[in-house]
């Protein structure tokens, strides 16, 4: 087995206990989700504001979506709210998915799980969509782009949309007190290694025992290069001054999610691509 290998077998071991917290946690609030058929996450309405200008219509009703790394399926109940169709989600975490069964079986929300490694998605779906998308916390859980790139291309349906919207990657490079450079901004250098019992929701205290994680750093220029290289054409590059969760001390609630304080740096905290498959 191989480096990437083993840090992915770590990465698993851990997404399927945080499963359990999140599904639990205020953060992720299911019952809330499922008590209320006309919430839409926060998440997704950032998704859809990336994707509308690129969709006839501006919307995804009636299109075969396929949402990869969708966890446990919050966001993808969402997407089947807005009116996709032939919905598929996939994820690398068993038990991820295995909540996502059960959301989405509350719900009555009609999906299809799969679980799969997002950059083998092609071999475990035997079928081409309309939209793909990818939510944000996503990228840096995969080691090489290639494979992920060469997976949306051959997923999606020619003259269809691929959208992936995350944390901006400069924000891996930063340190916030004061504000600095301390780590890499280009991938390259391997995995961040991470041994904490601790995630980004409410309620993981003694929760987590696979508690070792990597993550990797992908560039603005790596994530678009691979798309490319792929054979995808890029429609769009933003940089938003908003992020999907309180990723350090100091953040500020805002409309979108969270934003820095007037007088702070102005940096980008989320980025977004969209990408279209030649038809």
């Amino acid at each position: 087995m191989s480096d990437h290998e083993r840090a992915v077998a770590d990465n698993r071991a851990n997404w399927d206990q945080r499963a359990d917290v999140h599904a639990r946690s205020a953060m992720y609030d299911v019952e809330g989700l499922i008590a209320d058929p006309s919430s839409i996450s926060e998440v997704v309405r950032n998704d859809l504001a990336v994707l509308e200008p690129h969709l006839d219509g501006g919307t995804v009703a009636g299109r075969s979506l396929l949402h990869l790394q969708c966890h446990i399926g919050t966001d993808t109940v969402c997407w089947v709210r807005l009116g996709a169709v032939d919905v598929h989600g996939l994820d690398l975490s068993a038990n991820s998915l295995a909540h996502a069964r059960r959301i989405a079986a509350a719900d009555g929300a009609d999906v299809t799980w799969v679980e799969s490694d997002a950059r083998t998605a092609s071999q475990a779906v035997d079928r081409r969509f309309e939209v793909i998308v990818t939510g944000t916390g996503a990228v840096m859980w995969l080691p090489e782009l290639g494979p992920w790139a060469r997976s949306v291309h051959d997923l999606l349906e020619p003259g269809g949309v691929f959208m992936v919207r995350d944390d901006h990657p400069l924000l891996n490079a930063l340190d916030y007190e004061p504000w600095r450079v301390t780590g890499d901004y280009l991938g390259g250098g391997g995995a961040d290694t991470y041994d904490e019992a601790e995630t980004y929701t409410d309620g993981s205290a003694e929760s987590i025992t696979s508690t070792v994680n990597h993550q990797w750093r992908h560039s603005l220029a790596e994530v678009t290069g691979a798309l490319l290289e792929a054979g995808l054409v890029v429609q769009s590059l933003g940089e938003h001054p908003f992020m999907d969760w309180p990723a350090f001390p100091g953040l500020v609630a805002c409309p979108q999610g969270w934003r820095l304080p007037e007088g702070a740096p102005r940096i980008p905290l989320n980025f977004s691509v969209v990408a279209r498959r030649p038809g």
